[in-house]
């Protein structure tokens, strides 16, 4: 009697880890191009850029008229082999630019690690915001009986707490940028550490340019929530079913 709940429950938890790890693959195939732009915009340095785009829709306009369609998905293997590891051994082209790296550049923070302490100070930062300012305001506001009302209760805290969290955290995510993106002069290194480029960037362009991106990136937010909260729920339905279970075998 206790092998039939115990197999139910695999099931269950792999059809929970199945579709998480697809909404997540979904998620970056959707929102990928929002990303492109971003980044396009963080590492554009002044309206004479060759690179500079006017606004967010002519950013769109002028990437799919260079580049095409495959323009917005430039860089999208890394964070799919992030979100499914077990696809690296499938994709070639990935880890031989990364071994290209380290040959010719090394492991260090001028290598494939280049940038490391923005994008750890762009995380850190995110995760400290967002989460801190998420489970103080969900205590405060009351839950809410109604399963849609409560749902909309926790994506408006998550998307407001992610913007919140983006606003602090960009000047990290554009210093990123200008780190492991193209330098201004070819063969000369001008972004080295995160502070030094933050720095670099406000005295050269202003406070505007460390905020640069943040729209597109505001905007892939609420499919990330969304997806969250529909993760949350999934959790919690499994581990509904898994203590009904339990009770029918005892």
């Amino acid at each position: 009697m206790s092998a039939q709940p115990n197999a139910g429950f695999a099931r269950e938890a792999s059809r929970q880890i199945l579709a998480g790890g697809s909404a997540g693959l979904v998620e970056i195939c959707l929102m990928h191009p929002l990303d492109v732009v971003k980044t396009r915009f963080q590492i554009q340095r002044c309206a004479t850029d060759p690179n500079s785009y006017k606004s967010l829709g002519d950013s769109f306009r002028t990437i799919f008229r260079r580049e095409g369609l495959f323009g917005f998905y430039k860089g999208v293997l890394p964070p799919i082999l992030a979100e499914t590891p077990k696809r690296a051994v499938k994709q070639p082209s990935t880890m031989s630019y990364a071994r290209h790296i380290i040959k010719t550049e090394g492991l260090g923070l001028q290598g494939l690690n280049k940038g490391f302490t923005a994008t750890l100070g762009r995380h850190g930062v995110f995760n400290m915001v967002y989460f801190g300012f998420y489970y103080n305001v969900k205590n405060i506001i009351p839950v809410n009986k109604d399963p849609t009302l409560e749902f909309l209760r926790k994506f408006g805290i998550g998307l407001l707490s992610g913007t919140i969290a983006s606003v602090i955290n960009i000047p990290f995510d554009v210093a990123k940028s200008r780190i492991q993106g193209p330098q201004p002069v070819p063969g000369q290194i001008k972004y080295r550490t995160c502070f030094k480029t933050m720095a670099t960037v406000y005295q050269e362009e202003g406070i505007l340019a460390l905020y640069k991106g943040l729209l597109p990136k505001i905007m892939r937010l609420g499919p990330g929530v969304l997806s969250c909260c529909g993760v949350k729920y999934k959790e919690k339905a499994c581990c509904e079913w898994t203590v009904q279970a339990k009770q029918k075998c005892e």
